[in-house]
């Protein structure tokens, strides 16, 4: 049975690792290690794997380093091994590689790939040992008797050919003339040729005529070096005319007195998994309906750009465009003529735009462009009105048209902004604002800047204003258990009752309040506000309900959080433990010790940390371990979509299951219906809140609210 070894310094990713291992091959055994010098002491025991697994992030060795040391070992040179990284960038790839890795994936391992790719490593291990065994039988049969020498190497070099014509790969030699010396029945089937008719030819008839040259190089530098070289993929055309990938490794042919007579070269068909890959990457990175690119490929995309852009003189723009009223279709002519719909606006919007330019679907009826800007490109303000005029044509189907207007908001690199979130906030702000003003129309996100500068003077005026004369008021959106469905607790969300316009929603001034430093006084009195009214409703016996507050980056630059925390704690009374605190990506991605600091501060006085919009900037559960954080929650924008898009569902699923496994408790954002109610309780969300269960509301509604969901409770 094989022996797979697992090397990581991480608990958890050794648990996980050797729970897929198991799943390689039946009855395989497996040998984890927590540190590289203790496997490399190992092996040097004598403990030979057939497969090793290793993380390339670690203290002390990193993987690199690990691989040249195993490389080193006496008969380690050819054992195969897997790299596993977090890291997105080539060049770690490469350095992995050229230390000897065999494969390469990235982190989280999609489990049904790692088990394809363990397994065909294994078939190489086993078809190498195989051939090293008959190699020693075939030696200890000619030592036994120099009288009967010849006739055992007959024997047994027949025998040899015939196990190795029964091999699933193309295996030949070939010597150092370049005259191939044998092939087996595999080879000859691939390229169409009995294998006896192969020998004494030129090494040129093994591969496609394009690869004579590169291959005959590459058996030089074997014969020249002495040594194997490194297992690579290349593609070669078989008898049928079809191209197949293989994974080939070329070593030295030796002859008794251990001289160099030639290249031994095996390649394994690994086509299907090359194309199972090929699948599974086009999957997660595109909209199964339209087959255009998804908002994470659209995002990792945005992200390449701005790196090519801070590198030189480029800019573009970022459009959504919202298809106004296309719930109309749907309820009109039925999902499938709004399917076929989605899919003609994709054809008319990939139509208007250049090679230069990327088209994804980021939502159920939303789109968005990446638009290259410069002298040989239309302007944005043209593009968007291109948009509008060719998504209003008429739509026919089955006979009927209908027709629908499209909102198109854009926002400009480096004008507006230059990092993706900013840049897809300001896009969605001017596609809402599009929207707004009554639809079918284009809006440039905030392009005077007279009227911003302007604007946002009448802004800090007026919140300093609001401060003064107490004019927020919080509200309360109610968390529900997954598993018993009673309310457990409660986030508050900041209003302005502004005397003019009533109840104005954050999203108008959070974010200039945390660019003028106005939302440190303001979130103090949100953290003591919910402090007293958490600790209100527990003197009222509705039990130990939890309260959420959200806390600003802004906040950790400009005071102790932790200081403000324990005041507003002994002020109200509120039992630490019934109080959680959510943070963003942003403040956790600045992992200065100060953050750190005021964070374990902060868990030491028994209150709750959550990460907050999970998933949406550049999520890492790298985070999770280092900061002291007991829950997650998933955005909202995954479960919005999340019925009707699998992708979606894919990370709500993978994001609760990995965080069960570091114990942290789930929260489910933005839950609207009953069918993402189920999908989600299924998945292992443990806390769910959404308008299905409530609104933001005033605390006395909130307080209603649980009476009677208790009352019911008792009913039953």
């Amino acid at each position: 049975m094989p022996l797979i070894a697992i090397v990581d310094d991480q608990e958890t990713n050794r648990r996980i690792f050797e729970r897929l291992a198991s799943s390689v091959e039946e009855g395989a055994s497996i040998r984890v290690f927590a540190d590289p010098s203790s496997a490399l002491a190992a092996f040097e025991q004598g403990a030979v794997p057939d497969l090793i697994l290793t993380d390339y992030k670690m203290p002390v060795m990193d993987g690199e380093g690990f691989i040249r040391a195993l490389r080193a070992l006496p008969g380690f040179s050819e054992i195969p091994v897997i790299v596993i990284t977090v890291y997105e960038e080539r060049s770690f790839r490469m350095r992995a590689l050229e230390a000897g890795a065999t494969d390469f994936l990235q982190s989280p391992v999609d489990h049904q790939e790692f088990v394809v790719r363990a397994r065909n490593l294994l078939k190489m291990r086993k078809q190498q040992l195989l051939l090293e065994s008959r190699a020693a039988v075939l030696a200890r049969e000619l030592e036994t008797s120099e009288q009967h020498r010849e006739a055992a190497l007959r024997d047994s070099s027949e025998r040899l050919a015939q196990v190795i014509d029964t091999l699933p790969a193309m295996i030949s030699a070939s010597d150092n003339f370049g005259r191939v010396l044998f092939a087996n029945a595999f080879t000859g089937a691939f390229l169409g040729s009995d294998p006896a008719d192969l020998v004494g030819k030129g090494s040129e008839v093994l591969v496609d005529a394009d690869l004579a040259g590169p291959n005959r190089t590459l058996d030089r530098k074997v014969i020249r070096t002495g040594h194997a070289l490194k297992s690579f993929e290349r593609e070669l055309t078989n008898t049928f005319g079809e191209k197949r990938v293989l994974l080939t490794t070329k070593s030295p042919l030796r002859d008794g007195a251990d001289a160099i007579v030639g290249v031994l070269t095996s390649a394994l068909d690994i086509t299907e998994r090359k194309r199972a890959e090929e699948h599974l990457l086009h999957a997660a990175r595109h909209d199964m309906l339209t087959n255009l690119p998804n908002r994470s490929f659209l995002y990792d995309r945005l992200r390449r750009e701005l790196a090519r852009a801070r590198r030189g003189d480029r800019s573009f723009a970022l459009h959504f465009i919202d298809i106004d009223e296309f719930k109309s279709i749907n309820e009109l002519l039925g999902h499938d003529a709004g399917d076929a719909f989605l899919i003609e606006v994709a054809t008319r919007l990939v139509a208007l735009v250049g090679p230069d330019d990327m088209v994804a679907r980021v939502g159920a009826d939303e789109f968005g462009i990446l638009q290259a800007l410069g002298p040989n490109h239309i302007e944005a303000g043209e593009l968007g009105e291109k948009i509008i005029a060719s998504v209003g044509l008429p739509f026919f189907h089955l006979g009927k048209h209908v027709s629908c207007g499209a909102s198109v908001g854009a926002t400009l690199y480096p004008i507006d902004g230059t990092d993706v979130s900013k840049l897809a906030k300001n896009a969605d702000l001017a596609v809402r604002q599009a929207k707004e003003s009554g639809g079918n129309q284009f809006r440039l996100y905030e392009t005077n800047m007279a009227d911003r500068i302007r604007n946002n003077a009448v802004l800090d005026s007026k919140l300093r204003m609001a401060i003064d004369q107490k004019q927020f008021v919080l509200h309360y959106q109610p968390q529900i258990s997954a598993i018993t469905g009673s309310i457990i607790g409660a986030e508050a969300l900041l209003r302005w009752n502004h005397p003019e316009r009533g109840m104005v929603a954050p999203g108008e001034f959070l974010m200039r309040a945390e660019e003028n430093g106005l939302i440190v006084p303001i979130n103090e009195w949100v953290l003591h506000e919910a402090c007293r009214e958490a600790r209100n409703w527990h003197r009222m016996g509705l039990g130990h309900l939890r309260i959420g507050v959200n806390l600003s980056p802004v906040q950790f630059h400009r005071i102790s959080v932790a200081g403000l925390v324990r005041h507003a704690l002994d002020v109200s009374g509120l039992d630490p433990n019934c109080l959680d605190l959510e943070i963003t990506e942003n403040i956790v991605m600045e992992n200065t010790a100060s953050v750190v600091s005021e964070l374990r501060q902060i868990a030491d006085l028994g209150v709750g940390i959550s990460l907050d919009d999970f998933g949406t900037g550049y999520s890492s559960l790298n985070y999770i371990k280092q900061f002291p954080i007991d829950r997650i929650k998933i955005d909202q924008t995954f479960v919005r979509n999340m019925v009707e898009d699998p992708s979606d569902h894919t990370i709500v699923r993978t994001v609760a299951n990995l965080g069960h496994s570091l114990g942290l408790t789930v929260v489910a954002e933005g839950v609207e219906t009953e069918e993402q109610a189920n999908l989600l309780k299924v998945d292992g969300c443990d806390v769910m809140q959404g308008y299905l269960y409530g609104r933001p509301m005033p605390a006395d509604q909130f307080v209603a609210l649980v009476h009677s969901c208790r009352k019911l409770e008792l009913s039953a």
